[in-house]
């Protein structure tokens, strides 16, 4: 495991300073948000949908993820996911081919 440093520098592209507790570095989920570059509302709703780590809550207000944590987030706000093509209908909405219902 990468030291939550290199974590924050590298897959974040920006330097933040981590919260230390305990000799834990963590980071803020204003941090995590700056660098993923994603809404406070789809954080929210990944760790609603348990698709992330929940963090942790210090001193009873701020949000704060470990670096596996964080190392568990950047993968999966990275992720790149194949498209499903049992469905054509979306796909037929976009190209203008009607779908069976319009068709007769």
């Amino acid at each position: 495991m990468q030291p939550i440093e290199t974590i924050c520098y590298i897959t974040l592209h920006t330097y933040v300073m981590p919260t230390t507790i305990n000799e834990i570095n963590y980071l803020t989920a204003s941090e995590l948000l700056e660098g993923l570059d994603i809404s406070r509302q789809t954080l929210w709703r990944w760790r609603q949908d348990g698709k992330i780590p929940a963090g942790h809550r210090f001193r009873g207000k701020q949000v704060l993820f470990s670096p596996e944590e964080v190392e568990v987030i950047v993968e999966y706000a990275n992720r790149i996911e194949p498209i499903d093509g049992s469905s054509g209908a979306q796909l037929n909405l976009f190209n203008g081919i009607p779908n069976a219902k319009e068709r007769g």
